[in-house]
């Protein structure tokens, strides 16, 4: 993309920024370390010190319908003392752009990926920049969660900045005036969930004198459903779990057949949806909008949707949340993912040196900036959104939105947990509640360890072998074969390439130790 040179130093150019963006390529200046903030200042730098724009050439995510508006980037460019030539690929060709770039060795100097594994042999192939013994070097990129760096690591090294997730967003989404009709508290325990399911359905919450409702609202996923999350208050691992020192995955362990058992109880007993092995997830929320079901486990963001679809119909209906559920004698517990979006690599093939690569580092902490990334995610103050009691308020035309700021989100590092002064979105109390239980989740984590580790019968099988223990698992909870015929399966998955999966990602367990 042409790029045009802006007369005027916008206000968020900062001097200190202006040196950190070059320091990289420029031989008179150190590296910043983490006790220097390159991105708080708003001096302005004297025009006879200011460097040369660094040229970053990058691959970015397309999420809307035309390239945007070029004044952000522009605003990016004079911040940062940069000139950036960014293509922009549309999601549907994304990952077929990266592999024409690959093969034909024209990657950019910076790319985002969003799944790892495209480049994962590329990686350990020497193809790319480790950057983790650099990243203490630079006073923003340090504060990147080593947790979530973890598991964007290759065999140990860390070779990617990533783009903040929640870990995790799962509990349950309720109906509350139907609670307090019946004089129920939110549920604390597993034996509390079933007991709130149980009256949900006998009791006639919504008072119309007719048996029309039922507890649980399900749908055909056993990740972003109900299952997981339930299967997590009961101890169940997350895929992969610890056991005398070596992983299991998560089927082979008591807590998911216990997890098992209790929606097969849910299910005989007519407390959920009973056709929740085939019911798609519109499906599932007009459960919730209609009143015919009053529990809906999953994200719990999705109340921002379903509350004002409620009240639409019933102006009385109202929702609430909450997340702490423990199955007796456990802890509470909730799975996690990986948390990060996309990442960002460093092709060897454009970045040449190691001095071209700090510079481009330099570019990414001051985009860890409080004034980047609230420019990056909000846009311009006072045009795109404003700010009230510390937070965002959006004033901006949905197309505005999406033409001028939507597509740099895709160039965002880091996120709310790790970047002081990024704006949060100022809600309504019960979103802002269930953002509260997000964030309070962190300190519950599963992780999943087996994350970051690599098995090439798990790449080439997994999927497929998948399929037997969704399947056995679905006809489990339907009542349709027992605990000796979910057994049967887990050892065909074992003897159909399921040993091996387990024995090279404890080969990987093992050599990460």
């Amino acid at each position: 993309m042409p790029k045009k040179k802006v007369s005027t130093v916008l206000a968020v150019v900062t001097a200190v920024a202006v040196m950190a963006g070059c320091s990289g390529n420029a031989g008179n200046q150190a590296t910043p370390t983490a006790s220097q903030n390159t991105a708080g200042d708003a001096t302005k730098a004297p025009e006879d010190t200011k460097k040369e724009p660094l040229k970053i050439t990058m691959m970015a995510n397309l999420q809307t319908t035309d390239v945007p508006d070029p004044t952000i980037e522009k605003m990016i460019e004079e911040a940062t003392n940069t000139e950036l030539d960014i293509q922009w690929v549309p999601t549907d060709s994304y990952e077929e752009k990266i592999n024409a770039s690959f093969a034909t060795n024209t990657l950019p100097k910076a790319t985002y990926v969003g799944n790892l594994n495209l480049l994962r042999d590329a990686i350990r192939n020497d193809q790319f920049w480790e950057i983790g013994p650099m990243l203490q070097d630079y006073p923003n990129l340090s504060k990147l969660s080593p947790d979530v760096l973890k598991n964007t690591s290759v065999d140990g090294k860390i070779y990617a900045l990533y783009q903040e997730r929640p870990l995790s967003r799962q509990g349950i989404i309720y109906r509350k005036d139907w609670a307090d009709k019946l004089g129920i508290e939110a549920p604390t325990t597993t034996d509390e969930f079933f007991t709130m399911l149980e009256r949900f359905t006998k009791e006639d919450p919504d008072g119309n004198n007719k048996n029309d409702t039922i507890g649980l609202a399900d749908r055909n996923d056993l990740i972003y459903g109900a299952f997981k999350t339930v299967a997590s208050w009961f101890g169940t691992p997350n895929n992969w779990g610890v056991r005398d020192g070596k992983l299991v995955p998560e089927f082979m362990t008591p807590e998911y057949m216990d997890t098992m058992n209790l929606f097969k109880r849910l299910h005989s007993a007519g407390y959920m949806n009973q056709d929740f092995p085939v019911t798609v997830k519109a499906d599932q929320h007009n459960l919730i909008i209609s009143g015919k079901a009053g529990v809906y486990v999953g994200s719990l963001g999705d109340v921002n949707a379903l509350q004002p679809k409620i009240t639409e119909l019933n102006p009385s209906g109202l929702l609430d949340v909450q997340n702490r559920v423990a199955a007796p004698g456990k802890e509470y517990g909730v799975w996690a993912i990986p948390g990060y979006g996309a990442v960002v690599l460093f092709p060897k093939s454009a970045v040449k040196t190691e001095e071209e690569l700090r510079g481009i580092l330099g570019f990414y902490d001051q985009m860890m900036s409080a004034e980047m990334a609230n420019l990056t995610r909000w846009g311009i103050e006072g045009t795109h959104y404003t700010v009230e009691d510390g937070m965002a308020v959006d004033i901006s035309e949905r197309a505005t939105f999406e033409r001028e700021v939507k597509p740099y989100l895709s160039m965002q590092i880091g996120g709310i947990s790790t970047i002081e002064g990024f704006l949060d979105l100022k809600r309504e109390p019960l979103p802002a509640k269930a953002e509260e239980l997000i964030k309070d989740n962190d300190n519950y984590l599963i992780h999943d360890p087996a994350v970051a580790l690599d098995s090439a019968a798990f790449n080439q099988d997994g999927a497929r072998l998948q399929e037997l223990i969704k399947d056995a698992t679905y006809n489990y909870m339907l009542g349709n074969i027992d605990e000796a015929g979910f057994q049967a399966a887990v050892d065909q998955w074992l003897k159909q390439g399921g040993q091996k999966i387990i024995d090279e990602f404890n080969a990987s367990y093992a050599a990460a130790q």
